[in-house]
């Protein structure tokens, strides 16, 4: 199998998530995706009638990281490359062909994330630097927009040529192409983060000895919405990661992220 995929579910519309399943499945390449579904319902079962899509309804829902590491934590079930998906993506005919083909010929790349942008076009800036407590708690309560732009201007990296390739150590979660070697060596999804930040964890792991690549020649639309700045429950789930995330590689003293920061804002800041 040439590529495998997860996508994790959660009473998901069936329109947004049928779009998700048909791009991946719309290649002549050896694929196979898992449906896991963390639903109250199997509702969803009825948008998994290709051969090769398997449905698998958890019955409960453990987690965004959980529910990938269902398959990622059986190595068997991988293709040589594997893709964590969100249900809330679509992309055209050849992307899959271009991601493959750019991971064979780079053997050091341990995950890969295309240009993500907007349905209307816009550009997603879904680079970003190794998270501190400024960037992920205290940038929720500030109630100054001017203040929390210049925090993002730095944090998402929009200093970057987002049109160039560029190693980065937080990639999002929403597309993570990743090659099975490095995960059998690396390991999965901490499930001590239920949602937000395990892709962060996960993609600093694999960093400290691969490359993460951004790779804008392949591009993807994300139908993406902040859920966490709207909701109170998903606000909440927000913060107990970060403070999970920040326990686990620390607050304040973090060598390690300042180190890397500071290298990638030298490589990248086309503002200099």
């Amino acid at each position: 199998m040439n590529i495998s995929g997860t996508i994790v579910t959660y009473k998901n519309t069936h329109e947004v998530l049928q779009k998700a399943i048909i791009s991946f499945l719309n290649t002549a390449l050896d694929v196979h995706l898992y449906i896991v579904d963390n639903s109250p319902t199997d509702e969803l079962k009825i948008l998994c009638k290709d051969a090769r899509v398997e449905y698998i309804f958890m019955n409960s829902n453990k987690g965004f990281g959980a529910g990938h590491n269902v398959i990622i934590n059986n190595p068997s079930k991988m293709g040589k490359y594997h893709l964590v998906l969100n249900p809330d993506i679509e992309f055209q005919p050849g992307t899959l062909e271009s991601l493959f083909l750019y991971m064979e010929n780079n053997p050091d790349v341990g995950n890969l994330m295309p240009k993500v942008i907007y349905p209307d076009g816009n550009l997603q800036y879904l680079c970003k630097l190794l998270p501190t407590p400024k960037d992920w708690i205290i940038r929720m309560f500030i109630p100054f927009k001017k203040i929390k732009n210049k925090i993002d201007f730095d944090f998402e990296m929009h200093f970057a040529d987002y049109d160039k390739e560029m190693n980065v150590p937080y990639l999002s979660g929403c597309f993570m192409f990743l090659r099975k070697s490095v995960i059998e060596e690396i390991g999965s999804f901490d499930e001590g983060i239920f949602m937000y930040g395990e892709d962060t964890d996960l993609n600093r792991r694999i960093y400290q000895k691969y490359k993460t690549m951004y790779y804008p020649k392949a591009c993807i639309i994300h139908n993406f919405e902040k859920g966490s700045h709207k909701n109170p429950r998903l606000l909440w789930i927000h913060i107990k990661a970060a403070i999970y995330y920040l326990n686990k590689w620390g607050w304040v003293f973090d060598k390690e992220r300042s180190r890397i920061n500071k290298i990638t804002k030298l490589k990248y800041n086309t503002y200099k």
